[in-house]
Parts: C-alpha cells; structure tokens; sequence
C-alpha cells in the first residue's frame, strides 16, 4: 500500500465515523461500536479522533445532540421530552440538566427567552432589540468546500468531513476563514433537497480533489448582521433582515448567494458564545 491510498483510507474512516455519528444521534452511541467502525481499537481511535478533530468522541456527540435540540426547540412546537428523546436523551430530567449547563437555561425558558425571541416581534409590530447592520465591500474570494444536502441545520456533517479531511491531509492553516453558503429558500425548498456548502477560504491552486469542490463568492457591497448566540436562532436574524431592515434601507438585493462566516469554533466556545456575520448582497 503506497502513501496516498493509506490517506485515502484514513480519511475514508474519518468521514465514516463523522456520518454515523450525525446519522445515529438519537441513539445510543457506543464508544466501542464507533471504534469498530473505524476498524480500530478504541484505545488509539479515540487519541487519533481528538487529535484531529480537537475534542473527544464524547464531546463531540453531546454537542451535536444540543444543537440538533436547540434546533427543535426554536422551529417546532414538540414537547421538551419528544424533543430530548429525538436527540437521544430518553432521561428527561437530565437532559434538561445537561442542556442548562451549556445554553444557560433550562429547555422550556430556552424556547421562551432564548438569544432568537431577540428578533421576535412585540405587540406593536417592531422587534424586542435593534442590531446593526454595516456595509462592507468585499472582494471576489475563492473558496473550497464540502457540499451538504438537506436541512441548513444539518451542515455540520460537511464541516465535520471539511476539517477531517483537511487535517488528515495537512492543509489545515490557522488563518483560514469558516464559510457556509447556502443556496435555496427553506422556505420554499423541502429540507430534504436543501443546497449548502461548508467552506474554507482556498488552501491551494488547481483542481480540487474528492470530497472537495472549488467554489467562489463574488466581490461587491454586503450588508453584515453580526449574530451572537446558537446557530440554531439564526433563521430569526434572516428574517429579521428581509422584513425589517432590508425595506428602510434603500438598498436592493443583488442576485448572488448569502453566505454566513463562523468567528469562532463552536468545540472552544459555549453556543450562546458564537459570533456569526450574516452576508446578504447588495447592488
């Protein structure tokens, strides 16, 4: 076996455990059986996985799991329990425990006061809070990704299999910029046929190589929201965005994408510490 296929199997084993884990959130999820799916002992899989990824097996199961709850707790009127149960905490009472520990509050105050009511409008027709929006000029900016379809909320499989790739081939660079795009309407489109790409600013020239695809974002005036709190509140500051500021502005939308930049990494930050700038073009 020469080097590049013992990388292409590496990575192959990477992408497989990152999808079983997103696949299988709602249940139980054996560390061992994680290991054998990487055709590994669980005493070098589970070193190998921090190393590349940064975080334990563990850590990154709890984090997904949370976000996926946050996710039906702002979009969907499902009970607390079906929605523990659905992300693989049939315990009730601990799931609110761990889901205070790390969004600040319990599940049921989460849905009422999270950082997304911020966007919801009040008995007068106006929003709780203003935020700002600036306009930037940016240039063209070339990027590679990861293409993702189906739920936006979803997208951190692609990201999962962006970064492990990236690792396990030594591309990754400290200065490169998270980007996802995002395609289609969700309001239009089934979640199911949803379009995104999780991106990083380009890493090298040439022809991009599987799982990977060359993608660009076009240079031009943007207005900029600058979200703080879970990913899972963002779709309130889009609508925020369409309804409210875009009409006072005087400003028409350009028919490019809207892309959103991660600040931060959701693995060294609590959610309600995440900064994301929402780009929507502009002519």
């Amino acid at each position: 076996m020469n080097g590049e296929t013992a990388w292409a199997l590496y990575e192959n084993r990477l992408r497989r455990v990152s999808a079983y884990i997103q696949d299988h959130l709602d249940e139980e999820l054996d560390m061992e059986r994680l290991a054998e799916i990487v055709c590994m002992s669980s005493y070098h899989w589970h070193r190998i996985y921090r190393a590349i990824y940064g975080e334990t097996l563990a850590a990154t199961v709890k984090r997904l799991r949370l976000h996926h709850a946050a996710g039906e707790m702002v979009r969907t009127e499902l009970a607390v329990s079906e929605i523990a149960k659905r992300s693989g905490y049939p315990n009730l009472q601990s799931f609110n425990r761990i889901f205070k520990s790390v969004y600040g509050m319990p599940p049921a105050r989460y849905r009422k006061e999270g950082s997304h009511t911020a966007f919801q409008s009040s008995p007068n027709g106006k929003t709780k809070a203003m935020f700002d929006v600036t306009i930037r000029e940016i240039a063209p900016t070339e990027l590679i990704g990861v293409v993702h379809t189906g739920s936006y909320m979803e997208i951190g499989k692609a990201f999962e299999t962006l970064f492990g790739t990236l690792y396990a081939r030594g591309l990754a660079k400290p200065d490169m910029r998270m980007i996802g795009v995002y395609l289609d309407d969700p309001d239009i489109v089934p979640a199911e046929r949803l379009r995104s790409i999780a991106c990083v600013t380009s890493v090298s020239e040439g022809p991009a190589e599987a799982p990977f695809e060359r993608r660009a974002i076009d240079g031009g005036d943007y207005a900029v929201l600058r979200h703080k709190g879970p990913y899972a509140d963002m779709f309130k500051a889009y609508q925020w965005l369409y309804a409210e500021w875009l009409p006072k502005s005087g400003r028409q939308l350009k028919d490019s994408v809207m892309f959103e930049e991660y600040l931060n990494n959701p693995r060294d930050v609590p959610p309600t510490e995440l900064m994301t700038d929402i780009y929507m073009p502009l002519v």
